[in-house]
């Protein structure tokens, strides 16, 4: 298993889920790194693979993975399913790469996850580790480890998506 980039604490309030018809109006989830002109990155994690966990007001509330689905749309069915209203954030760790920006929007795709998921049993341990604790936050571990090779990805509120995005072209 190797983790590419992840998302911690994003609100479910700041997507909007439905905002039209077709594709090109589709919800999307949208990360950024760095927020100033010529250095910012976008992605939109709606088709990202990997593990997802939901909190409540409470703490984590469960734990799902994706795979051939995406992240978008196992979070959109939870709206309506069983844990609809039982959820307002969600964290997520992703196996999909990051590749090149779109020529016409600027903004990154997700390229392909490898066939083989795991570098290596201590790339493996080191990164469920780092998982665990940036997830459920115990109190008593002092150490924050990070992921080897992987970067966080901070939510595009619904509100500055347009602010954002002008920054990429």
């Amino acid at each position: 298993m190797k983790i590419t980039s992840f998302g911690l604490f994003w609100r479910e309030s700041e997507i909007d889920w439905n905002p039209g018809q077709g594709f090109r109006d589709s919800f999307r989830l949208l990360g950024r790194k760095g927020a100033n002109r010529g250095t910012i990155q976008i992605t939109d994690f709606r088709f990202q693979q990997g593990i997802y966990i939901l909190y409540d007001e409470y703490g984590p509330s469960y734990v799902g993975l994706t795979r051939s689905q995406g992240l978008g749309k196992r979070l959109k069915d939870h709206l309506d399913d069983h844990l609809a209203g039982k959820w307002d954030r969600f964290s997520w760790f992703g196996f999909r790469p990051i590749g090149q920006a779109n020529i016409k929007s600027g903004i990154l795709e997700l390229g392909q996850p490898p066939e083989d998921l795991t570098d290596d049993t201590n790339t493996t341990i080191g990164d469920l580790e780092a998982l665990l604790i940036r997830a459920i936050g115990p109190k008593r571990n002092t150490a924050y480890p990070s992921f080897k090779g992987a970067d966080e990805w901070i939510q595009i509120e619904y509100e500055e998506q347009e602010r954002y995005l002008e920054r990429i072209v």
